[in-house]
């Protein structure tokens, strides 16, 4: 298949085309070092892609939401750019498209998670569905848990899911606010890589949730990042610090049905790829 990966530098991206490389043809887009140089974030008016693609797989996002110079960029990027790469998409004849969103979207104006980043992403599903809808261009949503996996750009979204595995490598004891061990919902990088190929293959379209099945609290992080880095730290819990709420989703795993795949990926697993991926890099 001929496929264009928006966001060829992203986390995301850089995974999909390793795995996506050996059997088809993948081309990249982004601000710079890609196959086609594009800036989301400043576009005038519309552009054109190379015709004739398979899919479209749009990993692109700002993530910005402190500044009225962030948030601007965000808005610009997430929601016009996702509406002008569709647009583009629908003039070069492409067959598929697929707009890698987030489970944030789903949250309630109450979450600490609800923020100009979750609202952007909402709206821009809601963009990219209408106009796909109206000009009928096939297409796949995926909102997706906290990413994690081997590549050190992780960490600049999930800050204290790294610090805990940073600690547990070089055996340092753990201190968790609160008395509440907070759950947490993470999908590794390799699962969704997997996703998406039988997403691909399969045709699949609609919008998904895209988790983890099973949620995990920070202590099973820790415990799990300590057996993987063989180390012997532990798990406490500062009881007069305020409690640190959960940070999960409704289950919803009919994408998982459709195209014969559950992740397999456990916290466990993960942790032992990482650990051998830190040892392999010293």
């Amino acid at each position: 298949m001929k496929i264009l990966i928006v966001g060829g530098n992203s986390n995301v991206g850089i995974s999909l085309k390793s795995a996506l490389s050996p059997s088809n043809k993948i081309v990249t887009l982004g601000r710079k070092g890609n196959d086609l140089e594009l800036d989301l974030n400043n576009l005038v008016g519309k552009f054109d892609l190379p015709p004739d693609f398979d899919v479209i797989i749009h990993t692109a996002a700002g993530f910005g939401v402190r500044s009225d110079e962030d948030i601007l960029s965000t808005e610009s990027v997430n929601v016009l750019g996702t509406l002008k790469l569709c647009q583009a998409a629908v003039q070069a004849r492409t067959k598929h498209f697929i707009f890698i969103s987030s489970i944030y979207t789903t949250v309630s104006n109450q979450s600490g998670h609800y923020n100009f980043y979750s609202l952007s992403k909402k709206h821009a599903e809601d963009v990219a569905s209408l106009y796909c809808s109206l000009h009928k261009l096939p297409l796949t949503i995926l909102r997706l848990s906290p990413l994690y996996g081997n590549m050190e750009g992780f960490k600049i979204h999930q800050p204290f899911f790294y610090l805990l595995i940073e600690k547990a490598s070089r055996g340092e004891d753990i201190i968790l606010f609160g008395k509440n061990d907070p759950l947490r919902n993470y999908l590794h990088i390799d699962d969704l890589v997997e996703i998406i190929k039988r997403i691909i293959v399969q045709k699949v379209f609609g919008t998904y949730s895209c988790t983890n099945i099973n949620d995990v609290t920070y202590s099973q992080i820790a415990q799990a990042a300590f057996t993987a880095f063989n180390k012997t730290g532990r798990v406490y819990f500062d009881k007069d610090k305020p409690d640190i709420p959960d940070s999960i989703f409704e289950k919803d795993f009919s994408l998982y049905d459709s195209i014969n795949y559950f992740p397999v990926i456990s916290i466990h697993e993960g942790m032992l790829r990482m650990a051998k991926s830190k040892k392999s890099n010293i």
